[in-house]
């Protein structure tokens, strides 16, 4: 087996894994990081999606052994020392959430839109968020949530 190692939501892992596993089954099974959910296993709900190098990318569509020396930060790495990420705060202020399924990807693509666009227009919150699916909410609250980060980012909440 194949031995992978890497940074995990800010610390070093190394662990034997086979070639063919999914990056979402290691995370969920080898390190117990349940947050990353498993939706369609076809990469179409964005509910895996965890950042990658900075870089939000679904991880049902990425073996583990491709994470090998890379930065891998999943929904339980974002928030730093027990505060919450000022996006991870504005998906609770805002409402942009009812069942929570979608809410880890969707609050890991909308942290990566922030990173690289920290004042990103309604359309281009849509643009980023077109690869995660919601089935509860109709996304009004989502955006707002998106943009109110982004304002409490430019505040100085940022990170």
């Amino acid at each position: 087996m194949p031995r992978l190692s890497l940074t995990l939501n800010g610390r070093p892992v190394s662990d034997e894994v086979d070639a063919s596993t999914l990056l979402v089954d290691w995370l969920r099974d080898a390190q117990r990081l349940t947050g990353t959910h498993i939706g369609c296993d076809t990469s179409q709900c964005g509910a895996c999606t965890v950042h990658v190098d900075g870089v939000a990318v679904k991880s049902c569509a990425m073996l583990a052994v491709q994470a090998e020396g890379r930065a891998v930060t999943t929904i339980e790495g974002l928030a730093q020392g027990g505060t919450l990420h000022p996006v991870q705060d504005a998906f609770i202020a805002c409402h942009g959430l009812q069942c929570g399924f979608c809410t880890p990807g969707m609050v890991m693509s909308a942290a990566c839109l922030l990173q690289s666009n920290p004042r990103p227009s309604d359309a281009q919150i849509a643009e980023a968020l077109e690869g995660n699916l919601c089935r509860c909410t109709g996304y009004v609250n989502i955006v707002a949530a998106v943009r109110t980060a982004a304002d409490a980012m430019a505040a100085g909440g940022s990170k």
